[in-house]
Formats: C-alpha cells, sequence, structure tokens
C-alpha cells in the first residue's frame, strides 16, 4: 500500500511539473494570467488528476482562467501522455487553489495585529 502511494505521488508531481511547463510555454490564451499549478492530486487508481491552480496579477480571474484551462484540456492531456509515456492519461480536473489567498489574507491579519499591539505598548 505505501509503495503505491508513493507511485501516485511521484506520478502527481511529474504531472505537477510538466502542466507547469506547458502553460507556461506553450499555452498562448489570453485569458491566461500569471497562473501557477501549485498542487495535483491522483485518484489512487491513477484515472483522475485535480489540478490545482492560482492566478497571479491583476486582470485576471479564476473563472477566466478555469476556462483557459479547460479550453486546452485536450492539448493538455495529449502532450502529457506524450511526455510521460504513461498507458492511460489521468482526466485533469482544474480547480482554483484558495489556499494562497486565505494565507494572504492571514499574513495581513497578523501583521496589522502585531502593529496594533506595538502601538498600544507605546502609548
Amino acid at each position: 500500500m505505501a509503495k503505491e502511494f508513493s507511485r501516485s505521488r511521484r506520478v502527481g508531481e511529474q504531472i505537477q511539473r510538466e502542466l507547469a511547463e506547458l502553460v507556461q510555454r506553450e499555452l498562448k490564451d489570453p485569458r491566461l494570467g500569471m497562473v501557477t499549478i501549485s498542487a495535483v492530486e491522483l485518484s489512487r487508481d491513477m484515472g483522475v488528476a485535480k489540478v490545482f491552480f492560482t492566478v497571479l496579477g491583476e486582470g485576471h480571474d479564476e473563472k477566466q482562467t478555469l476556462e483557459a484551462l479547460n479550453h486546452a484540456y485536450g492539448f493538455l492531456r495529449r502532450e502529457l501522455g506524450h511526455r510521460m509515456r504513461l498507458r492511460t492519461v489521468p482526466e485533469l480536473r482544474f480547480q482554483y487553489d484558495h489556499s494562497i489567498e486565505k494565507g494572504s489574507r492571514l499574513s495581513a491579519l497578523i501583521n496589522e495585529a502585531v502593529a496594533q499591539d506595538k502601538d498600544n505598548s507605546e502609548s
């Protein structure tokens, strides 16, 4: 069982690297901003890959980016098949990764609380 887990994790990490490169270098869709593939979770049978992405920069939202990634679905899956030589390429399900936003918001709240503490102690 541990062997199966490590294989699916390794394959997921390889899919993440390949997709990141494909999105950055091969996709020319104007709906794509600065897209980062943040994680890939493979199902146990490696038939489905949840691909988590984030978008950096102003003017590009998650909905547009999701549409662009879904539009490139066939190309990305075909290229993964060529690059990785898998017997079956998993179905790709793109999902926006909210953890970056939550982390930034939490960090800002912590900084604000520290600044208020400092102001209160100086008064």
